[in-house]
């Protein structure tokens, strides 16, 4: 099965790993532009964390209905759409002249991308028994710190084509990080596969033994709700509960991927290209830890106490910032923030995905998803508006730490994995 398993995400992680990075570059791409873009169109701080929590205000709204979209004309269609649409609005983001504009385009950038993400874990949900999965949801997601890795140095990189054919360096970056997702939208409809037995790359034996590794685990994990399959989930508590977790982890991540530019900038008065280099080291140490520290949580079959330990080192690293005025000691502690953010999140979206098996998989992963990325609309704008009150980022830094705290915890208020029975209540 392992070497199925393997010729699988040969054929589909690239692109879905490609798909990841380039949507996360084109979210927090942002934080890169406003170095030199807020002045130019006039952003104070408090408006920028504003403007900037938008893009979840509608991926919230548009998550759900798209997760249901993608059940009806399939994985492969609706992906490659989203990555197209999103590509487009994204390129719309170099021609923002004030606060109005700006709050519009991210608002339609959150509404473009909305659903790629759920789409995406179910899709893997699709292909990847639970014995594989935390350490392939984790090659899905290594797609976040590769973006901050390489969209840090050539965001910084791209400002510096300043006055280009008449555009600033900010306005190039919006345009040439918006390219590869329309490329990848059509390399996508072509080359994804809906499902297993649709798989002419493989030989039929391989597509029998992965369908029936998944209906076995169908069989014995599948939860089936009282409050039905729909927007009724809303009132489920297991649903509700997947969702406070999912916002913890989210929370410290898109906090600080969004604001870090500015935060090292702050801290270290490193100039542009040197911020660039520094602002990718959390994100690049996060890379490595996420593989490997899912892949430990598959072999050991755990999920509770592999989701809170990352939680907590990254709580300790941050709240540690503000006990040193050294700039580097700084950066330090949040290069080990890095590590427990990103560390966490193939354990906790496997726990999430297996405790949601089952009829309410579709909903329940788009409204975990919608609900949960909420951190993306409150993280960025609490400190947007510590940073206008204080003149300071350490205070930010300790309300992320708080966050992570709480993640922490809720993973270990879980049972440790058991079948569920049909027409069980949550």
């Amino acid at each position: 099965m392992k070497d199925i398993m393997r010729k699988v995400a040969f054929r589909l992680m690239p692109i879905l790993i490609a798909g990841q990075m380039f949507a996360y570059m084109d979210r927090v791409n942002v934080g890169f532009a406003a170095l030199t873009a807020n002045k130019d169109i006039g952003l104070s701080p408090a408006q920028y964390g504003f403007g900037a929590s938008l893009l979840f205000i509608s991926y919230v709204l548009c998550e759900f209905p798209s997760n249901l979209m993608m059940r009806w004309v399939g994985a492969r269609i609706w992906i490659s759409r989203i990555m197209v649409t999103w590509g487009l609005v994204s390129g719309c983001m170099a021609f923002v002249v004030g606060p109005n504009s700006f709050y519009a385009v991210r608002f339609l950038l959150g509404a473009a991308e909305a659903g790629f993400f759920p789409g995406v874990l179910l899709y893997i949900t699709f292909w990847f028994p639970s014995e594989y999965r935390a350490r392939y949801i984790a090659m899905f997601q290594i797609g976040i710190p590769l973006a901050s890795v390489i969209g840090s140095p050539l965001s910084a990189a791209i400002l510096s084509f300043d006055q280009v054919l008449g555009l600033k360096g900010w306005q190039w970056i919006y345009i040439l990080e918006a390219l590869p997702p329309l490329l990848l939208g059509l390399i996508g409809f072509f080359y994804l596969t809906d499902r297993p037995s649709q798989a002419k790359w493989l030989a039929p034996s391989e597509r029998q033994a992965i369908q029936d590794q998944l209906d076995l685990e169908l069989k014995t994990t599948t939860y089936v709700s009282r409050w039905g399959e729909g927007l009724g989930l809303l009132a489920d508590k297991r649903v509700l509960f997947y969702s406070v977790l999912y916002f913890s982890m989210a929370a410290t991540s898109v906090g600080l991927s969004l604001w870090l530019p500015q935060i090292i900038k702050a801290l270290s008065g490193a100039s542009i290209g040197m911020t660039g280099v520094l602002s990718a080291i959390p994100f690049a140490l996060g890379m490595i830890a996420m593989p490997a520290w899912s892949y430990v949580s598959d072999r050991a079959g755990e999920r509770r106490w592999c989701s809170a330990l990352p939680s907590l080192l990254a709580a300790v690293a941050l709240a540690s910032c503000i006990l040193t005025d050294s700039a580097w000691l700084q950066m330090v502690f949040i290069s080990f923030a890095g590590i427990g953010i990103y560390a966490v999140k193939g354990p906790v979206l496997s726990l999430i995905t297996e405790g949601l098996a089952g009829s309410v998989g579709v909903g329940g992963l788009a409204l975990v998803s919608s609900l949960g990325n909420l951190s993306g609309v409150v993280a960025p704008a609490v400190i947007g508006w510590i940073r206008s009150a204080t003149g300071s980022f350490e205070l930010g830094l300790l309300f992320l730490a708080f966050v992570a705290v709480i993640g922490a915890i809720l993973p270990l208020l879980t049972r440790r994995p058991a079948p569920v029975r049909a027409a069980q209540a949550a």
